[in-house]
């Protein structure tokens, strides 16, 4: 037996038990850090090859462990930008360098620019929708901006896509063809009348006044007019024709006919081209119901409010209710997130034993929700934490009575001579 082994032997428990107090300290230290997780030291022995006539002492190894795929509590909050993920996944943010990380942390604040960062100082990753829908990169961070809820003051988005979804009744009688709305006449008639607030290329609202009218079995008329065109107290006639007229052709089980274009485009006036979908209409025998509209654009004006949906889109909440997706927040994954390599800030980088980042969206692919006004709580048991200080306590005085027996034989050892 080497007495040099045994000393070296209750160095590594007492260096075991200190990491492992060390672990301790961080849990307890990040008791209360949203998005935090866990760690924990594992011990693996270190035996040396032995002979019946002697045994070496071996060593203790550490190895620190983070759960970082355990699932805190949820506590909500009264700000739409604190963020939680309920699930799996990991939002996307970066350092002001634009180094790209993951992290579960997502109190999420505004800065001066608009720009949604942490508490650490890292910004919020996500896709801007506008003017049009983004490039994802599956395996990559390419095409993935700062979210801010900041811009121009002023912004306008001429409206360029509507649609209607209604019951036209089969059982209503027919409309003249003297009498069609589509000629515009002081005696013109219809079955049933919607409108529709669209808006220009200024911010304008521009009132649409759709009319359908039943030509015949399964045959309806539909007829587009500028509502400020029409006559003194409203209606026909209009002082200019009509801004599109459609037929419309329905077959026996009152759905359209296949060969039905059911997307009909018209120019605003002092607008955009804008597309009127009426896909979905039906004519059974009832009234005519409208079961959605919804048209895109906004107001001359700054969004009034924000909101985050569950599938990480972030809305703009103008006047009137109009909402509109200008951000999508994504989220990340590994194959093997608790290999992942914490770093300052509460945040996660990557590495070759994790596995390939994939990026997705919540709510698909097995990626959890994304909770607005929610923040995520440490995953660090107290009481746990604070039985495990105690054990560790224990083991390393134990450790340093090994040491100290082992420096008393020693000491025995050199006196022998004397």
């Amino acid at each position: 037996m080497s007495l040099y082994g045994v000393m070296r032997t209750g160095v590594s428990g007492m260096n075991a038990q200190a990491n492992r107090l060390s672990a301790v300290a961080d849990n307890v230290a990040n008791v209360n850090t949203t998005g935090y997780k866990s760690a924990s030291c594992e011990f693996s022995s270190l035996i040396l090859s032995n002979s019946d006539a002697a045994y070496e002492s071996g060593a203790v190894l550490t190895d620190v462990r983070y759960n970082i795929d355990a699932q805190g509590g949820l506590v909500a909050t009264s700000s739409i930008s604190d963020l939680a993920i309920s699930g799996n996944g990991f939002f996307m943010v970066a350092n002001p360098a634009g180094t790209p990380f993951l992290t579960r942390a997502g109190a999420f604040v505004p800065d001066g620019s608009g720009t949604l960062v942490n508490a650490a100082g890292f910004a919020l990753l996500g896709y801007k929708l506008n003017p049009g829908q983004p490039t994802v990169t599956l395996n990559g961070f390419d095409n993935l901006t700062p979210v801010s809820f900041g811009g121009p003051s002023l912004s306008v988005t001429p409206s360029s896509q509507g649609a209607i979804r209604a019951n036209l009744p089969s059982t209503a009688s027919n409309v003249a063809m003297t009498n069609l709305p589509s000629l515009n006449n002081a005696s013109s008639t219809y079955t049933a009348k919607s409108s529709l607030i669209v808006y220009d290329n200024l911010g304008a609202k521009v009132t649409l006044d759709v009319y359908f009218a039943k030509t015949g079995t399964g045959n309806w008329e539909m007829s587009v007019y500028d509502s400020r065109d029409a006559a003194p107290g409203g209606g026909f006639p209009y002082g200019t024709g009509p801004l599109t007229t459609q037929s419309l052709a329905f077959g026996a089980d009152g759905k359209f006919v296949t060969s039905q274009s059911t997307a009909f485009t018209f120019t605003i006036p002092g607008g955009a081209d804008f597309t009127l979908d009426v896909g979905g209409t039906t004519q059974f025998a009832t009234g005519y119901t409208v079961l959605s509209a919804s048209v895109n654009g906004t107001p001359a004006g700054e969004p009034k409010n924000v909101e985050i949906s569950r599938d990480g889109f972030v809305y703009a909440i103008y006047d009137g209710g109009t909402r509109i997706p200008v951000f999508r927040i994504p989220l990340a994954n590994v194959t093997s997130p608790n290999l992942l390599t914490p770093l300052a800030g509460n945040v996660f980088q990557a590495s070759s034993e994790t596995g390939g980042i994939t990026i997705g969206f919540a709510q698909s692919g097995g990626l959890g929700d994304i909770i607005s006004k929610t923040l995520e709580q440490s995953t660090v048991d107290l009481a746990s934490e604070l039985t495990t200080m105690i054990d560790a306590q224990r083991g390393y005085t134990a450790n340093s009575k090994v040491f100290q027996t082992g420096s008393e034989l020693m000491d025995v050892l050199v006196n022998l001579k004397r």
